[in-house]
């Protein structure tokens, strides 16, 4: 076949880009040079339209051990010897042609980013976004992407403990899929992704290779269009069996020692895995294609570098030691195969039945390397004259509070998501704190430890859409209160990056300022970045979703006796609010779902107000002077108080005195920074001493009942009748 740019387009590869290829080379490739190029060069391998943004978020800190970037994922001491490795991805447009395996695979895919650094992976998380859950194709995906994530967790055996949903028209064709996965290991015992030593044999490990997710890379770097069905092939095929077999091998192998180098074979297979090992090492390979072990007859060469097929790890070993790496996998029944050895001339030669198929310059395909890196042009959307120009007054004021508070309870962003999370083992392999006991993060105890780990996942991306700057504060700021609502200090966060097509400038700006905003939250709180994901082109011919920086947080309790809960304790405790009473009803839940308004600013955010108050919250947890902390978020401060009633049956009784505020906004509105917190009634004076000494406005709004509700005087009947409501209103949308 003659290479043309031509044929250089048809892989996704712009004239420009092809011009360099044959410069970096100094010929012309030939179509498997070309096609590992095509994938390389995809913006989901090389960020190539990202990384000048993404160099400038905060990736330093005291307890960090590897910078953003430098492993599979991030390492953050946890001290006593221990690390916690986490991070967070995609799997966006796979999910979205084929939602059970699409999902199931980003499962295994970040799990294996965790164990490929030689940690045990104890808690998955994940968050979702669909469509309108009244559509049956909603309900499709949901129900497939659900399935794939239950499947393929428990059956590997690692707990789902945490996650978020949510439903926005925008998500129609392309539903979000984040999967976070959170490991431990003994500092200085991880693996890194590298390859050195000449001579030093190189395997592949775990599944044949088939061609199953061919050129996936290259498929997330494309919009969602309606022939995007006839990429199927694109979507891998994942075993959770064969993924816990393969952990367990290679963990053992961590044990032996001799290991060099040991990365996971996801997003472009084994051009990826021997290209950015070798370019990380300063060195190449030697590669025999016909050593790979397949499943499929015939592959050709570019099929055997592009395949995605699943639960497959390449490793460098030590000279010496290639029979201890055939027994151990042997032992487990997985086929183990040594493919080539380590060079020292920097390039990646790939043989197939004695002819070079492609001889390329391993620092030339990578990430930091040779990949283009570009700076695209933004500009302010369109669509924010219509964000300045709303005004709350146009807005009416209902007369019934419960009658407002009533459809809140049931929109299937606010309501119980237990059809979602009942389809999860969240208790399989770990000493997860969080199933019976209800916290804004989930807590995972360290086992043999005192310690706990609080993780969660969180971006109210409608916040983001109005103001992607203020958006992005909000999203890491939520993420620390939910930390800092369970007892735990924040310590540094991935995330999952996900936007429309970068190459339409008002996606570019929502994308740069996001950026922006998360790196002033992230430096106020002291939690670095240590790596994540960009997930560009989740857009459709009807338009790009919301810009969705999704945030993964992990915070650390150092003794487990200090974890907080949501729920109220006992009849006759006290209610109050802290933080600033605001009627703000921008971008709420209430604002847009229930009174229809689309465009609206982002709710109040002052970040300074925000980290004072997380401080005296985790200060109040520490000295045990709150028996239960709640942060308003969705659905406001009704929805809060709601939720932190359901677990025990319990009621309350509240009121406001800021006669001067609108009522729902008060009551449904989602201004940030604010907390519920109880205490016995010998408590008060304790809390209300120290929020004066802080200088933390507070609101005492009234107590805990034995069960009935009531709000500004409205009587709004029992919890159990809004528990009853808030419970079912998932399964009633999926019935009708």
């Amino acid at each position: 076949m003659e290479i043309t740019q031509q044929v250089a387009e048809k892989l996704g590869i712009r004239p420009e880009e092809f011009e360099a290829i044959k410069g970096i080379l100094g010929r012309t490739p030939n179509f498997t040079e070309l096609s590992a190029y095509s994938v390389m060069w995809s913006e989901h391998c090389s960020y190539k339209n990202s990384i000048k943004w993404l160099k400038t978020l905060p990736r330093d800190g005291h307890r960090l051990l590897v910078k953003a970037g430098e492993e599979n994922a991030g390492l953050v001491d946890i001290g006593d010897g221990d690390a916690v490795v986490f991070k967070i991805e995609s799997h966006n447009h796979p999910s979205a042609i084929e939602p059970f395996q699409g999902a199931a695979t980003g499962v295994g895919g970040i799990h294996r980013d965790i164990f490929t650094m030689g940690a045990r992976p104890i808690a998955a998380l994940n968050s979702l976004r669909f469509g309108n859950l009244k559509e049956e194709k909603t309900k499709g995906l949901m129900a497939g992407i659900v399935h794939g994530i239950g499947h393929y967790g428990n059956c590997f055996g690692v707990p789902t403990v945490g996650g978020e949903v949510y439903f926005e028209d925008c998500y129609h064709t392309n539903p979000l899929v984040n999967a976070m996965s959170v490991g431990v290991v003994k500092v200085g015992k991880t693996i890194s992704a590298t390859a050195a030593g000449e001579g030093n044999p190189v395997f592949i490990v775990g599944s044949a290779t088939g061609k199953d997710g061919m050129g996936g890379a290259a498929f997330a770097s494309a919009d969602i269009t309606e022939q995007s069905a006839e990429q199927l092939p694109a979507v891998q095929v994942g075993d959770p069996f064969q993924e816990k077999k393969l952990l367990e091998a290679c963990l053992e192998i961590v044990q032996l020692g001799g290991v060099v180098g040991m990365q996971d074979m996801g997003a472009a297979g084994i051009i990826c895995s021997t290209s950015e090992m070798s370019a990380k090492g300063g060195v190449g390979m030697r590669i025999n294609l016909d050593k790979v072990p397949t499943r499929q007859q015939n592959m050709k060469a570019w099929e055997l570098l592009l395949s995605e097929s699943q639960e497959r790890m390449l490793i460098v070993m030590e000279k010496g030691k290639e029979a201890e790496v055939l027994q151990v996998f042997e032992k487990w029944d997985l086929p183990c195969s040594q493919i080539g050895e380590v060079t020292t001339d920097g390039r990646l030669k790939f043989y197939k039945e004695g002819v070079l198929e492609a001889d390329l310059p391993a620092e030339s395909l990578v990430l930091g390397g040779g990949a283009p890196v570009y700076t695209r042009e933004y500009k302010e959307p369109a669509y924010f004259q219509k964000v300045k120009s709303f005004s709350a007054g146009s807005v009416p004021i209902p007369t019934s509070l419960k009658q407002v508070a009533g459809q809140l309870v049931r929109l299937p962003g606010i309501a119980s998501k237990k059809w979602i999370y009942h389809q999860y083992d969240s208790m399989v392999g770990t000493g997860n704190a969080s199933t019976n006991a209800p916290s804004d993060a989930s807590v995972v105890l360290v086992k043999g430890t005192d310690k706990a780990l609080a993780v969660t996942t969180d971006c109210n991306s409608r916040y983001v859409f109005a103001d992607p700057y203020t958006g992005g504060m909000i999203a890491v700021a939520e993420a620390a209160r939910n930390i800092v609502c369970s007892g735990g200090l924040p310590l540094a966060i991935t995330n999952c990056l996900n936007f429309g097509n970068p190459y339409d400038p008002e996606v570019y700006y929502q994308f740069v300022h996001a950026i922006k905003g998360m790196s002033a939250a992230c430096l106020a709180f002291d939690t670095p970045v240590t790596g994540g994901n960009v997930s560009f082109y989740n857009q459709s011919p009807d338009g790009p979703v919301y810009p969705t920086p999704t945030i993964g947080m992990v915070g650390l309790l150092d003794n487990f006796s200090v974890r907080m809960t949501l729920d109220f304790k006992q009849e006759g405790d006290l209610i109050y609010l802290l933080g600033h009473g605001r009627d703000d009803l921008n971008s709420s839940e209430y604002l847009h779902k229930i009174a229809g308004v689309e465009f609206s600013p982002a709710p109040h955010f002052d970040l300074e107000e925000e980290k004072g108050l997380q401080a005296f919250i985790l200060s109040l947890i520490r000295s045990k002077k709150v028996l239960s902390a709640h942060d308003v978020s969705e659905g406001g401060l009704a929805i809060t108080l709601l939720e932190a009633g359901f677990p025990g049956n319990l009621g309350f009784k509240v009121k406001t005195g800021e006669t001067s505020l609108r009522a729902d906004g008060f009551w449904f509105g989602e201004a940030q920074s604010r907390v519920v917190v109880t205490v016995s009634k010998s408590g008060a004076a304790a809390l209300e001493s120290a929020a004066v000494s802080a200088g933390i406005p507070f609101e005492k709004l009234g107590e805990v009942t034995s069960g009935a509700v009531q709000v500004q005087g409205e009587e709004w009947g029992s919890i159990s009748e809004w528990k009853h409501n808030y419970d079912t209103a998932i399964e009633s949308y999926l019935q009708n």
